[in-house]
């Protein structure tokens, strides 16, 4: 007998857009290096596995696995399994459902249209803000000119439980403009954290979205991620911040991936609490691609 299979797009407005997503289901019987195999196999950004069907402790427990390891936390395969979870594990509507991960247990909550999930948000933990980086540095792993940064803001490592380095850019040529110098880019998280690169602007492509973003992560294999909800969490909790928006609070629409062909929406919603700390939720619809079995 196999295993429940499922293959989604997350922050996607219609099916075959967004961040393609497998989920196994029922898969405690799976080992670290089964996992780490299947995840490969795939060949998508990250693959998940839900351990069992049984609630433990408050929530679902739940591996993830990227093309080279397990990562603490992700956004797409978290919003993504939740989906799976409320529709053929639940099986009925509720308001939330939470995810016990490595980086913590993680809510997610449904809002519903005709009996369908419609927006799904999951809560991050609370960001924390790293190191800063020279534009020079940058611009060289990037190769764009220096002066397509938007210098009025740093370069920094954010992280909502996985680093990724944000940078302003000026223009939505430049981020366009960006591609990776493997040389510069393995300077540049030779010092840093992070191993991500998440570029930004505040001009789109699409009237009503507020920001255009692109992911670069070549350590781990992925040339570019159509939608990261890990990164906009992060991009979300710098916004608020840095006022880049003139605010202390933020709920806006970020388009991604329009520059490979897979279209992507990521709402954010963050505010920086009395006690200084910033809160940040990520939303965006998933659509069900198919179901079968692992064999």
């Amino acid at each position: 007998m196999g295993y429940p299979l499922y293959l989604l797009d997350v922050f996607a407005e219609t099916k075959y857009a967004g961040n393609q997503l497998a989920v196994i289901g029922n898969a405690s019987a799976l080992t670290a290096t089964e996992m780490q195999n299947i995840a490969r196999e795939m060949n998508y950004s990250e693959t998940t596995f839900i351990l069992s069907d049984q609630h433990v402790n408050g929530g679902y427990d739940v591996r993830i696995f990227s093309l080279d390891e397990e990562l603490p936390f992700a956004g797409h395969p978290t919003l993504g399994t939740a989906f799976v979870i409320q529709q053929y594990l639940i099986n009925k509507a509720v308001e939330e459902v939470r995810l016990n991960l490595g980086v913590g247990q993680i809510p997610v909550s449904f809002s519903y249209y005709n009996g369908r999930p419609d927006i799904l948000w999951m809560k991050q933990i609370a960001p924390l803000f790293g190191a800063k980086f020279e534009a020079a540095l940058v611009a060289a792993a990037l190769n764009i000119n220096p002066s397509m940064i938007d210098c009025r803001f740093p370069i920094q490592e954010v992280s909502t439980g996985l680093p990724f380095i944000i940078v302003p850019l000026a223009s939505l040529d430049a981020v366009k403009a960006c591609t990776v110098d493997r040389v510069g880019y393995l300077k540049l998280i030779d010092q840093a954290e992070a191993k991500s690169v998440f570029v930004f602007c505040p001009e789109t492509y699409q009237p009503g979205n507020q920001i255009n973003a692109r992911m670069f992560d070549n350590y781990h294999g992925i040339m570019e991620d159509p939608a990261t909800g890990s990164a906009n969490g992060c991009l979300a909790a710098y916004l608020v911040k840095y006022r880049y928006l003139g605010d202390s609070e933020i709920n806006l629409r970020v388009e991604q991936g329009y520059e490979i062909g897979r279209p992507s929406l990521l709402l954010l919603k963050a505010a920086e609490q009395d006690d200084g700390q910033i809160s940040v939720a990520v939303g965006g619809k998933v659509f069900m691609v198919a179901t079968g079995e692992l064999i």
